[in-house]
């Protein structure tokens, strides 16, 4: 594979903007849903938001579950509530879950809506702040609850630029924020994970590099989907040339580009055609349900 860059463009300026006006902002609203990826519930978490958001009533959403491991999304939840933060996964396309987010919410506000009431405040609406990283899912989820395209949406990050108030006719109005990154990711997987599902512009990533890392990482947690996806031979054979270590991973990665027909003038493999095929295939979901990380990793 050849030698390219491998730096990741991970904080534009307008980024360090957006979290400055979350801060501000956050005193004209009741409660928080902090979107997040159910694949990567701790990659696609925004820590400057703790500092942020601090006390106030916050939802983590595991949005796009329909695409994550069912079974690993239920003991993300578990664990975050262990922690004392209130978790809900969604199907923000399929509009599934959202009687849940409605509970949780209602649960979390109950004594703010009882005390407006006491004062003659009846029906108040709950103000909540809609903020994570991009492409989370942030403007589905708002157009979910508000019954109409209030959001617009996108496949790529950065689609949302600014806040504006939404009104869901409802119980809820809602502060769509721009999605924000952070200025330092926690580690290499954590950069590799979000850029792969698509939480950071592939123009300003080495697409070659995030496809073939991902592969790694899912060779170790779903064989089998990538032999069933892409009908290769997953065996690690390991090989020494001449004092020289061949990565294995580098033959599996060539072997399903071929297999996939992306293959240039002369037989040489098109690496970048097969790399961007691939992370479509897993943001998608073509490969299958899959979740890349797991709560005790971060323990």
């Amino acid at each position: 594979m050849a030698e390219k860059k491998n730096d990741i463009n991970w904080f534009p300026g307008h980024m360090r903007k957006a979290l400055n006006e979350t801060g501000e902002r956050l005193k004209l609203v009741d409660l928080v849903y902090e979107t997040c990826d159910a694949r990567i519930p701790f990659s696609s978490r925004n820590p400057e938001l703790d500092k942020i958001i601090g006390s106030k009533p916050r939802i983590v959403i595991l949005n796009k579950a329909d695409l994550a491991d069912p079974a690993k999304t239920t003991r993300w939840i578990e664990s975050l509530e262990s922690e004392s933060t209130k978790a809900c996964a969604l199907e923000s396309t399929h509009k599934k879950g959202f009687d849940k987010l409605n509970q949780i919410t209602m649960e979390l506000m109950k004594d703010k809506l009882e005390k407006a009431a006491e004062k003659g405040r009846i029906g108040r609406p709950v103000r909540v702040m809609v903020v994570g990283a991009p492409n989370t899912g942030k403007s589905t989820i708002i157009n979910a609850l508000a019954g109409r395209k209030a959001a617009v949406t996108g496949d790529k990050p950065g689609v949302t630029k600014d806040f504006k108030w939404i009104m869901t006719g409802g119980r809820l109005e809602l502060m769509d924020m721009a999605g924000v990154l952070w200025p330092r990711i926690a580690n290499a997987k954590s950069g590799i994970c979000l850029t792969a599902l698509g939480s950071v512009k592939e123009e300003v990533t080495d697409v070659v590099k995030v496809a073939y890392e991902t592969l790694k990482i899912m060779y170790d947690i779903y064989p089998d989907l990538l032999k069933e996806r892409y009908g290769v031979d997953m065996e690690i054979q390991a090989e020494e040339d001449e004092g020289y270590f061949q990565d294995p991973f580098y033959d599996i990665f060539l072997a399903m580009a071929k297999k996939r027909g992306c293959i240039l003038s002369g037989g040489r493999i098109d690496e970048e055609r097969f790399a961007r095929l691939f992370l479509n295939d897993l943001r998608e979901g073509r490969t299958g349900r899959i979740t890349l990380e797991m709560p005790e990793d971060f323990k």
